[in-house]
């Protein structure tokens, strides 16, 4: 049976700050489990399979059975229904929350945090195969029961058509369906297994055009792979990284992620790296393709692209640019002496690899870069420590549910969960009762800070400062980010009013000025923040994103949610240290707001980059401009914003928006105007805040009734459609969502509306 393992080191070649709080890892023990409980997993695999086209989101239960057995619930209290023509009462809504909170306590892990599938994304777990692979590590990393859950994950995520999606709820893709077959064949099923399920992938693949069409984040995985040509690539040059960064265009001025992806990929694109061609491989070439494979047209294949993953096709601009680099620059960089500037630029390319390596502890910012640097490192040196540091972190980035093994989008969301959970659970006014669950959550978020900025000299690296902040993830991951500060200070300043008997000592008045300073020092000139970094350059630079799939990679936008999460921070740290930067923050505050109400849309939503969609952004958007002081009377942007969500409340009460409003920027409902737990949260939250008690509550007894009715009989809440997205277009998980917004909405609805009701 599978074991969730919590802060666990376990190998020589592991590196930490802090002891490997945060850290979360599946390990599987063939000796463990009952017959009972080995029946109850696998009737949930069974119920996933079996409902697999029509919920294809899977409820996490693997580790709530877990802990269902760890942590038991002593009481469940009873579960509560109201009619529609019943009045919300205050024992009503408490017994609902005590229900919640009881159980979502028990899903908190002893180091504080809360565990939980942040997969999604169908495009990462092939690379780590593949890397693994051509390493031949992948027996080594990878046990039979590893490679039997992934091969489950891929097989009950494929789509009726026979093709995978970008992410999992998405339609099929060349780039899913050709990675996510060529990924099976490498974990060992033969061009034929599955029940004919290899043969309608293949055939889904052939039958457009073949992976000729994939895009060219797949053409760069299947070169380095042995089946694709380096030629059937537009040209990724290292020597990008040795251009003078006043340039626009430098690597240092992108978006941290897209930078850190290309770095890896230049590195491999520069060597022109190729795997072993192994059997595997050879029967590749003949599988995926529409004619023999020495028949090919590689430089055809170049801009090659099946419709279905054109999300951001390329402009003329770039097709012209890369076809001269391919046809003049390239011939002269792999030749002497334009060879020797080649290898000036991949030292620098491998130097700044291993400094990310080594200042995240081996994780990386991301997966995509993570198994690129692995595999970098390897082709480097096979025999290098560097290599060996890296394989132990894979772990990390795995996470097992009732659908299969998948590969997270990042080493977990645990900070950020924890933060959110921490508010929710205060909101309810239940504080005293929930003292352990906030003490281990202080002592997670306390656990969590950065304290040291990365070393050497920053501006060489193209790194922010990052003593203060708080990561998305572990403090062993360690990147700063913006929101994640923000809402880690905003946490730890609630635990801080609460008796430390209760919850624990309070973080330092020094440790909470380090974080407001690298709150301000993350503010554009614009007055709105991006994640991890200042915008370092232009919007053109758009111009050149060669990912077809993503949008708006290039650089690090500034948005809402980021701008937002820092008023709030901010505001609530003016009010408990009054004295400490006063007019800065007032400034800061001051311009972050102007920016917020310049961004609103004319129907008076935002639109939501990092979760779905506009109902996320429009929360944000309300919940900033309060904190800033306005509202619904001196403000025309809080009105309009509240005619919005209202207009789209559902006849249910709730609210209930689907992924595919961040795709086409436009508000969609969820198929069938099915509502969600978690928009019909953020809904609530945003109107509360803007004082729609006052003025009328009836959407919120609504939105209250329908929370409350879809509370499962353990206190839980469903798991329905995906609310994660990033770069406009792929998809992925917060498990813990379904738990913390319910809980938030209805804590501060009791305290709101029940216990202050009004006139």
């Amino acid at each position: 049976m599978w074991k969730l393992k919590i802060a666990d080191g376990g190998s020589p070649w592991l590196r930490t700050v802090n002891s490997h709080v945060g850290r979360q890892i599946w390990e599987f023990d063939p000796n463990l489990g009952s017959p009972e409980e080995l029946m109850e997993i696998e009737k949930a695999r069974q119920n996933f399979f079996d409902n697999r086209f029509r919920k294809k989101h899977s409820s996490d239960l693997l580790m709530r059975l877990q802990f269902s057995k760890e942590n038991p619930v002593s009481v469940v209290l009873p579960q509560v229904k109201v009619e529609e023509s019943e009045n919300m009462t205050e024992e009503i809504v408490t017994n609902t929350l005590r229900r919640a909170i009881n159980f979502h306590s028990f899903l908190q892990a002893h180091d504080g945090h809360w565990p939980g599938d942040y997969g999604g994304p169908m495009f990462l777990m092939p690379g780590l195969v593949i890397t693994l692979s051509i390493t031949g590590a992948l027996n080594a990393v990878l046990s039979e029961e590893h490679k039997k859950e992934m091969c489950r994950y891929l097989y009950n995520h494929q789509n009726e058509d026979g093709g995978w999606g970008l992410h999992i709820e998405g339609p099929s893709t060349m780039f899913g369906t050709v990675l996510s077959y060529v990924t099976l064949r490498l974990l060992g099923e033969g061009a034929n297994d599955g029940l004919g399920a290899m043969e309608r992938g293949r055939d889904w693949i052939l039958s457009r055009g073949g992976a000729t069409q994939i895009t060219s984040w797949g053409k760069m995985w299947l070169s380095v792979l042995g089946a694709f040509e380096w030629s059937g690539n537009n040209p990724l040059p290292p020597e990008i990284w040795l251009l003078p960064y006043r340039l626009p265009l430098h690597p240092g001025r992108m978006w941290c992620h897209c930078r850190m992806v290309y770095l890896p990929m230049s590195y491999l694109y520069g060597k022109r790296f190729v795997g072993p061609i192994t059997p595997t491989v050879l029967s590749l070439r003949k599988e995926l393709y529409t004619i023999p494979y020495h028949e090919i047209d590689w430089n055809q294949a170049r801009n090659a692209c099946a419709k279905e993953d054109l999300y951001y096709p390329h402009p003329l601009v770039q097709d012209i640019l890369w076809a001269s680099l391919d046809k003049f620059v390239e011939p002269i960089l792999m030749h002497w002496p334009g060879k020797k500037l080649r290898e000036k630029a991949l030292q620098t390319a491998i130097e700044h690899i291993h400094y990310e390596d080594e200042n995240t502890r081996y994780i990386c910012i991301g997966p995509v870069n993570k198994v690129l640097n692995m595999l970098c490192c390897w082709v480097e040196d096979p025999n290098s420590e560097a290599f060996k540091l890296h394989l132990p972190r894979i772990y990390d980035f795995l996470w097992i549910a009732e659908d299969g093994m998948k590969m997270q989008g990042y080493n977990g969301s645990q900070l950020w969960d924890t933060a959110f959970a921490v508010q929710a659970i205060i909101s309810t006014n239940l504080t005293e009762e929930y003292g352990p669950t906030l003490r281990k959550a202080n002592m997670y978020i306390r656990n969590s800070q950065v304290l040291e900025d990365c070393p050497g000299d920053l501006n060489f690296w193209y790194r922010h400062i990052s003593k203060g902040a708080w990561p998305f993830s572990t403090a062993d991951h360690g990147w700063p980010i913006s929101d994640c500060t923000a809402e880690g200070l905003k946490a730890a300043l609630l635990l801080s009013k609460i008796s430390p008997e209760i919850v624990g000592e309070p973080l330092e008045a020094k440790r909470l000025y380090d974080a407001v300073n690298v709150i301000l020092s993350l503010q554009n000139t614009g007055g709105g923040f991006a994640t991890y970094e200042l915008t370092r350059s232009y919007q053109w630079l758009e111009l050149i994103n060669p990912a077809e799939t993503f949008g708006d990679i290039v650089i690090d936008y500034p948005y809402v949610e980021c701008t937002s999460a820092a008023i709030q921070a901010l505001t609530s740290f003016r009010k408990s240290h009054p004295g400490h930067r006063q007019e800065e923050i007032d400034q800061c505050i001051q311009k972050a707001a102007k920016f917020i109400e310049n961004t609103q849309a004319s129907d008076g939503s935002w639109y939501g980059s990092w979760g779905v969609c506009f109902t996320y952004g429009t929360w944000f958007g309300v919940k900033g401009l309060v904190a800033a002081g306005k509202n619904f009377c001196n403000s025309s942007s809080i009105r309009k914003a509240c005619n919005f969500l209202l207009s789209k409340q559902l006849p249910s009460g709730g609210w209930g928006e689907s992924y595919l409003s961040c795709q086409k920027k436009v508000y969609s409902n969820i198929e069938g105007n099915r509502a969600h737990v978690v928009n019909t949260g953020w809904a609530m939250l945003a109107l509360m805040d803007a004082g729609q008690a006052q003025r009328d509550p009836t959407p919120l007894h609504k939105g209250a009734r329908y929370l409350i009715n879809s509370q499962i009989e353990n206190g839980d809440f469903p798991q329905q459609e995906i609310m994660g997205v990033f770069n406009k277009n792929c998809m992925i998980t917060y498990a813990a969502y379904r738990n913390i917004f319910p809980i938030w909405a209805l804590g501060e609805y009791r305290t709101r509306l029940l216990l202050q009701p009004t006139s």
